[in-house]
């Protein structure tokens, strides 16, 4: 039980000074100081009379409080240069960059061909238009060659059997030629 009622006392003395020291902030505001200084004043027919060392302390704290706000006006005017310069920068730094890198998309675009600079697009088409004319070119021979070659090979098959014939043809003549000599000679024999 004495736990509970120390934690209790101990969170409800922090609730007081909380509430007291938002009161005192709240009562230092030159609004609250203007109206503590109006109500202690005293009245003189239909004038208030104010203490001087009470308008001599609103008039230090109304000062303070200008410096304060002309030190954060200063300080904020610092920041947004500094900001606005900073920005400058970037900006000039993105323009810079986006200018790189539209030339190097452009570079990257583009290829140099016979010392000429073309789109790859173009370079795509006239390589494989090159590439497409080589390869029907390649087709066109082969098939040139192999009608070549069958031709070549029947002209071979045929003269080696014509050159068959031929050599049957010239032993055939040889042996009548033979044949006729002989005959010849005997008839030359006979005759003499």
């Amino acid at each position: 039980m004495n736990i509970k009622t120390f934690f209790s006392t101990l969170l409800l003395l922090c609730a007081m000074v909380t509430s007291a020291q938002n009161q005192k902030a709240q009562d230092n505001t030159i609004e609250a100081q203007f109206a503590r200084v109006i109500d202690k004043s005293n009245n003189y027919q239909e004038y208030k009379v104010i203490r001087r060392s009470k308008l001599a302390t609103l008039r230090k704290n109304i000062l303070d409080s200008l410096a304060a706000l002309e030190t954060a006006i200063e300080r904020k005017d610092a920041t947004i240069t500094s900001q606005s310069s900073t920005i400058n920068t970037l900006e000039a730094t993105l323009n810079s960059t986006q200018n790189n890198l539209n030339t190097s998309k452009a570079k990257e675009d583009t290829i140099t061909l016979f010392g000429i600079s073309t789109k790859k697009g173009s370079y795509n088409f006239i390589l494989f238009s090159i590439i497409s004319f080589l390869l029907l070119g390649l087709f066109f021979f082969i098939l040139k060659y192999k009608n070549s070659n069958t031709i070549t090979k029947e002209t071979n098959y045929k003269l080696s059997e014509i050159e068959g014939e031929f050599e049957n043809y010239r032993q055939k003549k040889l042996e009548d030629e033979q044949i006729l000599r002989r005959k010849l000679q005997d008839e030359i024999n006979k005759k003499k």
